[in-house]
């Protein structure tokens, strides 16, 4: 349709070109379509995306080094950090002139710190040559590499120069390989030794385990859910009530409990002792271990298990099943054929949310787990509240947010997105 006529374009009611009108009108609606979901998209930026960013930021920051002894990392650049000479005099007295003023402003012990996590002891290095070291006339109290010797022989240790070195610029690959049980030394990255390795170990652990506790809860969760959507509506609603139960109680509060009924002198075992099934001097053990943490997460994930799959039951009509009856199937037969297969989107969408959230515990594992069974979650939390190590911390969420990710993409393109369905 041509916007023009033999006189000129075609115009709306009030003069104006009807195409102009027409789009004035469709960018308006536009943008009254982006204020209504513009507090929505203000919520995950600055609840989600934010955080995120931050995360992955702090992963790779290592501005600390660079900040407090500048002329240090300037001096450093001329030296080989292969060779198994310690730097020359300009570079100690390079040290004394970013030492001296970092002890004056109390801000050594923070390099200090970051560098410790990466040399052990390092750290008591700093500390104690920065207490001395605000006495001294940096100008004329030259020469100072035998001063510093002297004042602490760390400071003769080529591994705590190579460290210096190695960690001098402003963004780092360190955490990310700390985070996989390698470092970065000076030829390049090397793995840890055996005894040090301890991430790669948790991190299989934990999928390992929330692979296992996702399976139980569809073991556990599907005659449940089947049960709650073949019942009359009054029965399922009282059924639901008990599924919904664990919600309304606080999550240490069942925790606690699943530590007092699992331990060895607890409930079930007083229970298994007195029926024969275990002798008293052979009591389970149930807590403290992987076995522990599975039992207490099932328990606590089972809800978000059976809802999604309810759902999804409820939307298959039982006329299916009595069809696929009439024509000669068994009872096995017409449930494994017929209404399995439309059970599966949610079961897909169970699967997804118990995963991701098995994952990311830490209260549960932390408190039932001991030391078999806690998961990367608590090393996190341990790195973020504890030891300081923020970019540990965040190398490890990172890693463990690229995993979940895999992972999902991983599902969708074997059971896939489009199949997963709440109701």
């Amino acid at each position: 349709m041509s916007d023009t006529t033999q006189n000129g374009p075609v115009l709306a009611a009030d003069g104006t070109p009807l195409k102009r009108s027409l789009a004035k009108a469709l960018r308006m609606q536009k943008i009254r379509a982006l204020m209504l979901i513009a507090p929505l998209l203000l919520f995950i930026l600055l609840t989600f995306i934010l955080p995120v960013g931050d995360m992955l930021f702090r992963s790779v920051d290592n501005r600390i080094v660079q900040e407090v002894l500048p002329k240090t990392v300037a001096a450093l650049e001329s030296w080989d950090p292969a060779t198994s000479e310690l730097p020359d005099e300009a570079v100690f007295a390079a040290l004394a002139v970013d030492l001296k003023a970092a002890a004056e402003i109390k801000v050594h012990t923070k390099v200090a710190k970051r560098l410790n996590y990466e040399n052990p002891g390092l750290s008591s290095v700093f500390r104690k040559s920065g207490r001395q070291i605000r006495k001294w006339d940096v100008e004329n109290d030259g020469p100072y590499k035998e001063r510093l010797i002297e004042l602490n022989d760390g400071w003769a240790d080529i591994e705590l120069w190579r460290t210096i070195k190695t960690y001098s610029g402003p963004r780092t690959m360190g955490y990310f390989l700390n985070a996989v049980d390698m470092k970065l030394g000076a030829d390049g990255a090397e793995v840890r030794p055996e005894t040090e390795r301890i991430y790669n170990t948790m991190l299989i652990r934990t999928m390992r385990m929330s692979m296992i506790i996702t399976f139980s809860c569809i073991m556990l969760g599907y005659p449940v859910a089947w049960l709650l959507a073949n019942i009359t509506t009054r029965s399922a609603n009282m059924l639901l009530i008990l599924v919904l139960l664990p919600f309304w109680t606080s999550l240490l509060v069942r925790t606690s409990s699943w530590k007092i009924l699992l331990q060895q002198q607890g409930v079930i075992n007083d229970v298994l002792v007195w029926i024969g099934l275990v002798s008293d001097d052979n009591r389970l053990v149930l807590i403290n271990n992987e076995l522990g943490t599975i039992i207490a997460m099932t328990h606590i994930l089972l809800p978000f298990m059976i809802l999604p799959m309810y759902s999804v039951m409820q939307t298959i009509q039982p006329t299916y099943l009595r069809a696929a009856k009439s024509l000669g199937a068994t009872n096995w037969t017409a449930f494994w054929r017929v209404y399995f297969p439309q059970s599966i989107p949610g079961i897909g969408a169970g699967s997804i949310l118990v995963f991701i959230l098995a994952v990311g515990y830490y209260i549960t594992p932390a408190l039932v787990g001991g030391t078999k069974g806690t998961f990367i979650s608590n090393l996190i939390a341990y790195h973020i509240s504890t030891s300081g190590n923020w970019g540990l911390g965040a190398a490890l969420g990172s890693i463990l947010l690229a995993v979940v990710l895999l992972l999902y993409w991983v599902y969708d393109k074997i059971v896939g997105i489009d199949n997963v369905k709440l109701g």
